[in-house]
């Protein structure tokens, strides 16, 4: 995953300015360490080495729901994208996209609206088939990473071991900005 740096975890949210994207993490004890706006997104990056990336991928979650729903102006006003640069769970409950991974490795991406995960999955190395969710279904089925027919990795099994093709999907399809 080569559009994040290594160890980050990074939350987008659209529906809410940068200062109170920064004070939601602050608050909750999660230390920004970068942050930004563009495209209509705002975000801020994490040190995946000093904080659980569990409660970091929660809280992007639980910003889009009713628990901040009076804060923000309601709910499902706000959605959210978390990307985690850190090595997929090789945890023997990790490998199954319904079954809670540890603390220290959260899904690599995590779309969520209305306080729910609407789709998250592991990338890299032919991860994306174990998925919860529908949304980029199409782009990844194109793009040859799941379904039955897979040529590029038939041709070339290392493809996209980096997940670099399925990051590039995520920010297309979302319009997501770079982080620094």
């Amino acid at each position: 995953m080569n559009a994040i740096a290594p160890n980050t975890f990074v939350t987008y949210a659209r529906g809410l300015d940068l200062p109170t994207l920064v004070d939601v993490f602050t608050e909750a004890r999660c230390p920004v360490r970068t942050a930004g706006e563009s495209n209509g997104w705002s975000w801020v990056t994490h040190d995946a080495t000093a904080l659980s990336g569990r409660a970091v991928m929660d809280l992007a979650r639980d910003i889009t729901g009713f628990r901040y729903a009076e804060r923000f102006g309601g709910p499902d006003r706000v959605e959210t994208v978390f990307l985690a640069s850190t090595p997929a769970c090789e945890c023997p409950h990790g490998q199954n996209y319904a079954i809670p991974h540890c603390d220290e490795h959260p899904f690599n991406f995590s779309h969520s609206r209305g306080g729910f995960n609407k789709t998250y999955f592991n990338v890299g190395r032919r991860r994306e088939s174990r998925r919860s969710g529908d949304l980029l279904v199409r782009e990844l089925l194109d793009a040859g990473i799941v379904g039955r027919e897979t040529p590029a990795y038939d041709a070339d099994p290392s493809f996209n071991a980096d997940g670099a093709v399925t990051i590039r999907i995520i920010t297309d399809r979302f319009g997501l900005p770079a982080v620094t």
